[in-house]
């Protein structure tokens, strides 16, 4: 919503998000009291309470509003490919540039993980569900290329990999890593979820 058409209470309750929202990237969850945001924001702690019922209640607006997926997942509706193939090579190219943009996405799901045992992403599921679904229509052409396999269980594993892909490079992000460990691309991660690791069997068979 463009910040003149908000009203004075719309206005400070996302100052109080963006606020909170930059203290627990810097701070984390558990360090942050409502004290720190309500000062940092420039507000008594009681004007706080006024939008919202605890830290927790300000977390699940933010999980909901700023999560990876939450915020990708609208992105993907326009990626171009006629096969599954196609559609996922482009797609991890959006995602890429999307990520790198933002670099903060990784330390909120952390923070989800790490302090919180993931238990508030049954809401990020309802969230981006409904967008999956509808890109999963598109592999529902036979000619898509895809194996008939749950679209829920796609969805898990291609979100997955793009995990894995994020979480591996913080941590073989040091120099002392051999470069072939970290010079690696998304879409090396989405090849081989498409293609696997092991040679076709035919092929294989014919060649020797």
């Amino acid at each position: 919503m463009p910040e003149e058409s908000q009203t004075k209470g719309e206005r400070t309750r996302q100052t109080i998000l963006d606020t909170a929202y930059k203290l627990f990237l810097e701070q984390g969850y558990s360090a942050t009291s409502m004290r720190q945001i309500a000062e940092s924001a420039g507000l008594a702690l009681g004007g706080i309470y006024n939008h919202f019922a605890s830290k927790d209640e300000i977390f699940q607006e933010l999980v909901i509003t700023k999560h990876p997926y939450v915020q990708i997942f609208p992105l993907l509706h326009a990626v171009p490919g006629d096969t599954a193939e196609e559609f996922l090579t482009n797609a991890a190219r959006i995602i890429e540039t999307e990520m790198g943009q933002r670099a903060d996405f990784m330390k909120l799901m952390f923070i989800e993980l790490v302090e919180f045992n993931g238990r508030h992403f049954a809401k990020v599921v309802g969230a981006i569900l409904p967008l999956a679904m509808s890109i999963l229509q598109r592999f529902s052409d036979p000619n898509s290329g895809v194996r008939p396999i749950p679209p829920l269980l796609i969805v898990r594993t291609f979100l997955g990999n793009i995990i894995a892909f994020y979480v591996t490079g913080l941590l073989m992000s040091d120099p002392s890593v051999p470069a072939e460990l970290r010079d690696v691309r998304l879409s090396d991660f989405i090849d081989i979820y498409l293609h696997g690791i092991l040679k076709d069997q035919k092929t294989a068979s014919h060649v020797s």
